[in-house]
């Protein structure tokens, strides 16, 4: 029986998935959580939006992607590797002393990281930058930066969003993961951060809300952000932290932890079950 094309964008996202709890488990540390909310954010992105091969990872004219939330790696890295920029199996060695897959990308070292990230809150800065260059040099390309609600606390954020804004940066598309956790908590009781939207709004950016699971949602915000001219855009996708994996969602704990033996059997049993169902 034939697939549609969203149903085949939900099986690469729960192999993505997989490839984190994978990788997360290999590594004996990570950032489970926050990889699993974003699975579907990236799937539709790199397998229906962005213009880039593998084979030609700096091909000049490529969409660029910034993971400003650059501890939630674990779901860039299974991403690229799904995609074919690298063989799946580097995904085991993740952590490792030896492996170039650490715990924040490093873009000297993997194909397909256009920025070494890792401290928060600048990730969007970098993207402004790029959005602006494509733009000099008529290179044609979109930039797409993921970011984390809770990264949203970081001032520069908004000095980077300002920036955009007077730029008329309409190649840029921010992507907030609003999955309300963060490492402390929950967004509103750490710095009582509310109304993300209203915020990007008054920065003068196009706000679009979705839900960050629905893959055909995705897809259609994607493309109106594409066809909005003289104004950078923020999704705001809702999501759940640690999405996929029952005993992970919405549970602070697994922000940055690793599962255990039982743990990762029974995320991996879940997760196949899933695929099943997808079939």
């Amino acid at each position: 029986m034939k697939i549609t094309k969203v149903e085949a964008l939900k099986k690469i996202a729960n192999d993505i998935r997989k490839g984190v709890i994978e990788s997360v488990y290999n590594g004996k540390s990570g950032h489970p959580g926050g990889s699993l909310s974003c699975a579907d954010i990236l799937t539709v992105l790199y397998f229906n939006q962005m213009n880039l091969d593998p084979k030609e990872p700096l091909a000049e004219g490529r969409d660029r992607f910034v993971l400003s939330k650059g501890h939630c790696s674990p779901a860039l890295y299974s991403t690229l590797a799904e995609k074919g920029f690298f063989d799946r199996k580097l995904l085991n060695d993740f952590r490792n002393i030896n492996s170039n897959l650490q715990g924040h990308p490093d873009m000297n070292k993997i194909p397909g990281v256009d920025m070494t990230t890792g401290s928060l809150g600048q990730g969007l800065s970098v993207s402004v930058g790029m959005a602006i260059a494509s733009k000099m040099e008529s290179m044609g390309c979109r930039v797409y930066c993921l970011m984390g609600d809770g990264e949203l606390e970081e001032g520069q954020v908004w000095e980077a969003a300002m920036a955009a804004s007077k730029n008329k940066l309409d190649n840029l598309c921010v992507i907030v993961d609003n999955n309300n956790l963060q490492i402390d908590g929950s967004i509103k009781e750490v710095a009582g951060l509310t109304n993300i939207d209203s915020k990007f709004e008054s920065f003068g950016f196009n706000v679009i809300n979705v839900n960050g699971h629905d893959i055909e949602e995705l897809i259609i915000s994607f493309e109106k952000a594409k066809e909005v001219k003289g104004m950078p855009t923020a999704i705001i996708a809702k999501t759940i932290k640690g999405k996929g994996v029952s005993f992970m969602e919405n549970q602070v704990g697994w922000h940055g932890k690793a599962p255990n033996k039982e743990e990762y059997e029974k995320a991996i049993q879940e997760l196949n079950t899933n695929y099943i169902k997808l079939l």
